[in-house]
């Protein structure tokens, strides 16, 4: 929809628009709480919780660094103003779910165990971009390799929960 609209006031009024479709982003500060894949499956581990996975696990996704998004977002911003999109930035190297789950138990070290739950009737079974646009026309292809960015996003929750850790005895300590 908001497409739709941009495309609308791009030829109506004649204002430079830009149009990324973003896939499956990750890395440092994302929210340990915002219900996406890779942050779930983090935190989970290095609580040493349960990996929830929904379906077998077979559903597949590709995951793009934040670094790599970020330097897509600049080179689309520096093309022309007839360059106006779609371009899809996402990495185009797929991998299911439950591999995920399990580089994630590999890169933390976790004792955590799978737990399968019912796949919502919603769930796509695959979303892979097709980059060959971006590739052509910005130049630009992700870089960073997953276990590259999963050891930095693993370092980032292991701080974030390390420090929430800390705060909390405070408190815990204060109030006494």
């Amino acid at each position: 929809c908001a497409e739709t609209l941009f495309f609308d006031y791009n030829r109506q009024h004649n204002v430079r628009i830009k149009v990324a479709r973003i896939f499956n982003t990750y890395g440092p500060r994302m929210h340990p709480n915002d219900g996406r894949v890779v942050s779930n499956f983090i935190i989970q581990a290095l609580k040493g919780e349960a990996i929830t996975l929904f379906g077998d696990g077979s559903q597949t996704r590709a995951f793009c660094y934040v670094d790599d998004l970020i330097e897509g977002f600049v080179r689309l911003m520096a093309t022309p103003d007839d360059v106006t999109g779609p371009v899809n930035l996402g990495n185009p190297v797929e991998m299911s779910v439950r591999q995920l789950a399990e580089r994630v138990i590999d890169l933390t070290g976790s004792s955590s165990k799978i737990e399968y739950r019912p796949l919502p009737i919603d769930d796509p079974t695959q979303r892979c971009p097709d980059i060959s646009y971006a590739k052509s026309t910005l130049g630009w292809e992700p870089k960073v390799a997953l276990d590259n960015g999963l050891k930095r996003t693993i370092a980032y929750f292991d701080q974030l929960l390390s420090e929430t850790k800390t705060r909390n005895e405070t408190i815990v300590r204060l109030s006494a």
